[in-house]
C-alpha cells in the first residue's frame, strides 16, 4: 500500500468506528428508525446529487431493483438494527460484534456462490461464535431481556451484510461502485422514510445540537465513508480494504472510552480477540482473489 492508501484505510476505520457512538447519542432522542433513515437518506440524497452533476450516471430506469435490494440489505436493515440495539449496547460492543460479517458472507458464499468452506475457515467461524458469546456475556447475568435483543440485532445486521455481498457478486458487477452507493442509500433512506411521522423525532430535531450531530453523522459516516471506501477498492483491491474488519473495533472501543467513559472489560477484550482472529481465518485463508465487499 502506498502511504496515503494507509492514512485512508486509518481514516475510513476511525470514520465507521465513530459510526457507533454517533447511533447510541442519536437513537434515544430521536428513535432508532430515524436516526438509520436520515443517516443513510441525506447522505444518499447529497450522493445522487452530486453524481448527477460530477458523474457517475446511476441508470435508474436500469438498476434501480439492484439500487433497492442493496439499499434494504446493506443500509436500511442494518442500520435500523444497530441503532436500535444503541439503546441497551456500548458502542464498543457493538463494533466488536460488527466484525463478525466476513464470518456470515463465507458461509452464504458457500451456500450460494459454491465457494468451498474450508478447514481455516470453519474454526474462524467457531471462534467467531465464540467471540459474540464473550462480548455478549453468555453465562452471567448481564445477558437478559434488552440487552440479549440487542446482541441479537447486531448479529442480525451482520448476517444482512453478508447476504448484501452475495448479492452484490452476483447481481451488481456492471454497476460502478460510486453507483451503488449513492442509489442504494437514497433508496434505503426512502423505505425507512415512514419513520420520520413517528414521535419523538420532530421535537428532537428542533434542537441545533442534534439536528446537526445528524447532518455530521450523515455526511461523514455514510457519504465521506464511502467514498474513502470505494476509492480504497479501485486503488488497492477488496481485499486489502477489507482489512478495514479488523481496525474498526479497535477504533469503536478507543472512542467508547475516551468519549462515553465506556469500560473496557476482559470479556470485551477476549471476544474481540476470537472475533478478530476468526474473522482474518475467514478472509485470509486460500490464494487471494478478488472479492465484492460491501
Amino acid at each position: 500500500m502506498k502511504p496515503v492508501d494507509i492514512v485512508l484505510l486509518l481514516t475510513l476505520s476511525a470514520i465507521w468506528g465513530a459510526s457507533f457512538l454517533f447511533m447510541r447519542f442519536l437513537a434515544p432522542l430521536i428513535g432508532p428508525l430515524v436516526t438509520a433513515d436520515l443517516r443513510i437518506l441525506i447522505a444518499g440524497v447529497v450522493l445522487s446529487l452530486a453524481f448527477a452533476v460530477l458523474g457517475p450516471r446511476l441508470q435508474w430506469g436500469s438498476r434501480w431493483r439492484p439500487y433497492l435490494v442493496v439499499g434494504v440489505l446493506n443500509s436500511a436493515i442494518p442500520g435500523a438494527l444497530y441503532s436500535f440495539a444503541a439503546l441497551s449496547l456500548s458502542a464498543s460492543a457493538e463494533s466488536v460484534l460488527n466484525a463478525l460479517s466476513p464470518c456470515f458472507g463465507a458461509v452464504f458464499a458457500a451456500i450460494w456462490l459454491a465457494e468451498r468452506l474450508t478447514f481455516r475457515k470453519v474454526v474462524g467461524l467457531v471462534l467467531g461464535v465464540a467471540g459474540v458469546a464473550a462480548v455478549s456475556g453468555v453465562g452471567t447475568e448481564d445477558l437478559a431481556g434488552d440487552r440479549l435483543v440487542a446482541v441479537l440485532a447486531c448479529v442480525t445486521a451482520t448476517a444482512c451484510y453478508g447476504l448484501a455481498g452475495v448479492y452484490l457478486k452476483r447481481r451488481t458487477s456492471g454497476i460502478e461502485p460510486k453507483a451503488m452507493a449513492a442509489g442504494s442509500q437514497l433508496l434505503g433512506g426512502l423505505v425507512l422514510l415512514p419513520s420520520l411521522a413517528l414521535p419523538p423525532p420532530a421535537q428532537a430535531l428542533l434542537d441545533p445540537l442534534v439536528a446537526g450531530t445528524v447532518v455530521v453523522f450523515s455526511l461523514l459516516c455514510s457519504a465521506v465513508a464511502y467514498l474513502i471506501f470505494y476509492r480504497l477498492v479501485a486503488s488497492v483491491g477488496p481485499t486489502k480494504t477489507l482489512t478495514v474488519t479488523f481496525l474498526i473495533p479497535v477504533f469503536g472501543i478507543l472512542w467508547g472510552a475516551l468519549l462515553f467513559h465506556e469500560t473496557i472489560g476482559a470479556a470485551t477484550i477476549a471476544g474481540s480477540l476470537f472475533i478478530l482472529g476468526g474473522t482474518a481465518l475467514v478472509t485470509l485463508s486460500g490464494k487471494p482473489r478478488p472479492k465484492t465487499v460491501r
